[in-house]
């Protein structure tokens, strides 16, 4: 269901979601009608309100259960709430589908979610207790149970509110949407190339698109689960040995859970101008400041080259998000929540809790206290030495 209300509404004049990651969602969509049908199990795309597509399955359904991934942020339980005025009676079974940890786990580690990182990697680190993958291979569609009345709707980025467009040349993420092409990349990064090996010392690389995995993207819209990941690089260790890269990947792995758990806890306050922290700074709003920080027009090269990489790919490297956040709040001192609603709208990437965690740590708001201001000076000096990546944007 593509919620037309979703694809309509802003936040400080940002859509909610941009072109880069509609056109990676549909190819998701696409990805997965396809491989459902190879089992011959039937999928329906639907474009609109939520309650009117409801209305319409129930006219033709007796819908008794509905089977989802369980949130906990304000915008995704709008949408459950919608559903269950229209269904009262029905049942809802939901999964922690996209954590690595299981709350039941975490919950005999710690009593709450601690604010630093580190004590919650030690506390829960030591003896693993991940799940078992989901079995999806005998999955078998009874056509006495279902058999859809209702025709998909066609939808495409023209349907979404966007132009056709192709992937920019210099991309670092020069991927499609899906199942498929996830699992190709991590066949690919750990067991084609044996990247995963080196991934602690390249993960900081600014081009091209092996410096780093690139999970985080189908980890965003569940193409990909933490769980097999998790599996892949222990099934890796066992074929090629592990060492601190093999590791590091665990350790990000354990940062995404950081912050899902972070925002389970603190809830509709990771969207508050104070964060978690409650941390009363003097933000700004200068429409002329933030529009050279989007144009890449500020007066650091660093940080032009990380925003025109965003602005014209949807996609920018780890270092290039804690350095352009930082400046941003600490150089600009602009408030944290228009640039954390501007990566929401470009960011094929995006996830709710990563995205405001990691924005609400950088403006000194979040799970760092210490409240540090990056140098991009300096850290142009230690990661771009040779100007190769401000040359490529900024040429």
């Amino acid at each position: 269901m593509f919620d037309a209300t979703f694809f309509n509404s802003t936040q400080f004049s940002f859509r909610k979601i941009g072109k880069f990651r509609a056109k990676f969602l549909l190819e998701t969509v696409s990805d997965l009608e396809n491989n459902l049908k190879k089992k011959k199990i039937p999928f329906l795309k639907k474009f609109g309100q939520v309650q009117d597509i409801f209305k319409q399955i129930s006219e033709d359904f007796e819908v008794e259960k509905i089977f989802c991934q369980r949130e906990w942020t304000k915008e995704e339980l709008e949408v459950v709430n919608q559903i269950k005025a229209f269904l009262p009676a029905v049942k809802w079974v939901k999964s922690y589908s996209q954590l690595l940890l299981q709350p039941q786990f975490v919950k005999v580690k710690l009593d709450e979610i601690p604010l630093l990182f580190t004590t919650f990697r030690q506390k829960t680190e030591k003896d693993f207790k991940i799940r078992n993958e989901f079995d999806s291979e005998h999955l078998v569609y009874n056509k006495s149970i279902l058999d859809l009345k209702i025709n998909s709707d066609n939808i495409s980025l023209q349907t979404l509110g966007f132009d056709e467009f192709e992937m920019h040349q210099s991309t670092a993420f020069p991927f499609s949407g899906g199942e498929t092409e996830g699992w190709e990349r991590l066949n690919h990064y750990f067991f084609e190339t044996q990247n995963l090996g080196c991934y602690k010392e390249t993960r900081n690389g600014l081009i091209d698109k092996d410096y780093s995995s690139k999970f985080s993207v189908w980890l965003a819209n569940g193409s990909l689960s933490a769980v097999p990941v998790f599996h892949e690089i222990k099934r890796y260790e066992a074929e090629f040995g592990e060492n601190e890269s093999t590791y590091w990947l665990v350790f990000e792995l354990l940062w995404r859970d950081f912050f899902k758990y972070t925002s389970m806890q603190f809830r509709e306050k990771i969207f508050q101008k104070n964060g978690i922290l409650d941390r009363d700074y003097e933000w700004k709003s200068d429409q002329n400041l933030i529009n050279q920080w989007i144009n890449g027009e500020t007066d650091s090269d660093f940080i032009n080259a990380n925003m025109l990489e965003i602005k014209n790919t949807g996609w920018m490297s780890n270092r290039g998000r804690q350095n352009v956040a930082s400046y941003f709040c600490k150089i600009l001192k602009q408030d944290w929540r228009i640039g954390a609603a501007y990566f929401e709208e470009m960011l094929i990437d995006y996830d709710v809790h990563s995205n405001y965690g990691n924005w609400m740590y950088l403006a000194g708001v979040g799970n760092d206290p210490r409240s540090r201001t990056f140098n991009a000076a300096k850290q142009a000096e230690q990661y771009d030495s040779e100007y190769k990546f401000r040359n490529l944007w900024l040429k």
